[in-house]
């Protein structure tokens, strides 16, 4: 039996595939969500940038908002860079709204405000790899060009019984081969895109797949096996690192001081609570920040008055677990905010650009009656 990196393009093209899945998804597909039966490239390279490694159902709020305050490219490229982190906190995955602001930048500036429509100048836009440029010009000019995200890549896996790893380099390139075979030869790219993405989001799933109402059983080799549950092959798990990161909720007349973190790296570009010594590995000898510690480590944003241990919480993020352990620090009297940190209202947290489980502590400090 081949291998799958073995196939040559004539042995991988199928237009009964293709015809399959965009019959399917002509009848059964997905046809009202707010970034669909548009051409405007800017509102599907929005939804398709939120749509990366984020549910349907958690972008369709964010992007109405977001489309609500920018919504053009141009509104978008000029506003401040804080701006956009605000109206995509508790998204996540921030440097994806970073390489939006500059994405937008970079349409104004080269291409006069127009998206252009060959996906490999939408490939060299930030934030915007193979697939989702593939993507975008599909449904915006009806490009005949392949996307691969992680959907396509299980409905490829359990279809064609691929029993490799999809993210070895060697493996994906030959997914992509295959994924430029299997395109229509005619008409319908924009059907069969998204009948692609229909198929892994609502049958195809990672669990349970509904393979009894799925277009593609008769041919799927996952299916006819009784290896759905086992294709696609997962990575090969590695202990998740985990770190700490002791933080000062500091408080004075029913204010929060923030502080602005950096435009790169965790949480970029968002506001957060002032950290001590950042976030250190738990295998590092580094000793526990005690009441007294976290007292003196405020005393620079004012005279403490009072201080209190809070629970602890966990955030989990792609590559490493974090520990969170946060201290209440009541302040006697203050100064003026330092460069890099503002005082904000508890009342208004909700408005600030943080991250969600910062947002989430400060929401339940900020109830009524607690700190004042």
């Amino acid at each position: 039996m081949k291998r799958l990196t073995e196939f040559d393009a004539s042995e991988l093209a199928d237009p009964g595939f293709s015809r399959a899945v965009i019959d399917w998804q002509r009848q059964h597909g997905r046809h009202a969500l707010p970034w669909q039966n548009t051409r405007d490239a800017y509102r599907i390279w929005l939804s398709e940038i939120m749509l990366q490694q984020t549910q349907v159902a958690a972008v369709l709020g964010y992007y109405a908002r977001f489309l609500e305050r920018f919504p053009t490219v141009l509104a978008l490229a000029e506003a401040p860079v804080e701006d956009v982190m605000t109206y995509w906190a508790g998204l996540g995955y921030y440097t994806r709204a970073r390489n939006l602001h500059a994405c937008a930048r970079r349409v104004v500036a080269e291409y006069g405000g127009v998206f252009p429509s060959d996906p490999a100048l939408l490939a060299d836009l930030p934030g915007i790899g193979r697939s989702t440029a593939a993507a975008i010009s599909a449904f915006s000019s009806g490009t005949r060009a392949a996307i691969l995200d992680g959907n396509v890549k299980r409905v490829f896996a359990r279809v064609f019984g691929i029993d490799q790893y999809p993210g070895l380099k060697p493996v994906e390139d030959a997914l992509w081969r295959r994924a430029d075979a299997l395109l229509p030869l005619e008409e319908g790219i924009e059907s069969y895109t998204q009948g692609l993405m229909d198929l892994g989001a609502t049958l195809c799933t990672r669990s349970k797949p509904d393979c009894g109402r799925c277009p593609l059983q008769d041919r799927c080799v996952a299916h006819a096996t009784g290896r759905t549950a086992e294709l696609p092959v997962r990575k090969p798990k590695k202990a998740t690192p985990e770190k700490r990161a002791q933080m000062l909720v500091v408080i004075d007349r029913g204010q929060v001081l923030l502080e602005q973190r950096p435009g790169t790296g965790i949480w970029g570009g968002l506001l957060s609570l002032p950290e001590v010594d950042g976030h250190v590995a738990l295998d590092e000898d580094a000793e526990e920040l005690d009441i007294g510690a976290a007292a003196e480590a405020a005393g620079r944003f004012g005279k403490v008055a009072e201080t209190e241990a809070l629970l602890p919480l966990q955030h989990v993020f792609t590559h490493y677990k974090l520990h969170i352990h946060p201290y209440r620090i009541a302040l006697a009297s203050r100064p003026e905010a330092a460069d890099g940190h503002v005082w904000w209202d508890l009342a208004r947290i909700e408005e600030a650009a943080l991250p969600a489980p910062i947002k989430k502590l400060l929401g339940q400090l900020g109830q009524p009656n607690l700190f004042n």
